[in-house]
């Protein structure tokens, strides 16, 4: 099984980067950071210095790959756009679809794959939170496309992952007292009653490349987060 994570050298993309390599997958990661892909390079089969959201490199990437089984999109932007909309200007608005939204679908124009598509959204996308109107944004666009690529490009999989708060480095703009103070609250407000961590999803986008009769889902990884506003 050959795999391609974009996003693969940090957080959700790394936890599942190691998941399937220990399974015994082809897993070529890539990634922007030099530092972290020379951290990773020896745990995969393949790690590439690609930016997600600049077209040359991305189209120059998959066709030196060829083809491969299945392709996971974890990149992301960050918390650009975090923040009240009335004081988050467009820029921002614009950099969070220009990092998620139309780098994943740019990714999916130009990936040659054969078996599934699996996407990190957010549960922004099915939450009411006051801050979080770009990236509910973003990541309900995600969410919208999901029926339709995978009518689109069947037999080929495609499905979304949705976690809620998980402990990564995406979390790094707050300081540690904030960040752990949110975590907190994040765990109170869920049935089990804890953060995620990046494992807890790197497993649902595990069982999503190896569920041959699942596609075109958006699955909650998020503690059951979103059950109130569902």
């Amino acid at each position: 099984m050959r795999v391609v994570i974009m996003g693969g050298t940090a957080g959700i993309g790394l936890a599942t980067a190691q998941a399937l390599a220990a399974d015994g997958a082809e897993v070529i990661v890539c990634g922007r950071d030099e530092a972290r892909l020379a951290a990773v390079k020896d745990g995969v089969a393949a790690a590439e210095r690609v930016d997600g959201t600049d077209a040359d490199e991305v189209e120059a990437f998959f066709e030196r790959t060829g083809a491969f089984d299945h392709l996971v999109l974890a990149f992301s932007p960050g918390p650009l756009g975090l923040g009240l909309i009335r004081e988050t200007g467009l820029d921002a608005v614009r950099g969070a679809f220009d990092g998620k939204l139309f780098g994943y679908l740019h990714a999916i124009q130009k990936a040659q794959v054969t078996g599934s598509i699996t996407m990190v959204g957010a549960a922004s996308s099915r939450a009411a939170l006051p801050g979080t109107v770009t990236l509910a944004a973003a990541n309900g666009a995600l969410d919208a496309v999901v029926p339709p690529l995978a009518a689109e490009l069947a037999p080929v999989r495609v499905n979304v992952v949705s976690p809620g708060a998980v402990d990564t480095a995406w979390w790094s703009f707050l300081p540690e007292e904030a960040r752990a103070a949110q975590f907190a609250a994040a765990a109170d407000g869920t049935p089990v009653k804890r953060i995620g961590q990046p494992a807890d999803v790197a497993e649902a986008i595990r069982y999503l490349i190896n569920a041959s009769f699942v596609t075109g889902v958006v699955l909650p990884v998020d503690g059951g987060l979103t059950l109130k506003s569902a």
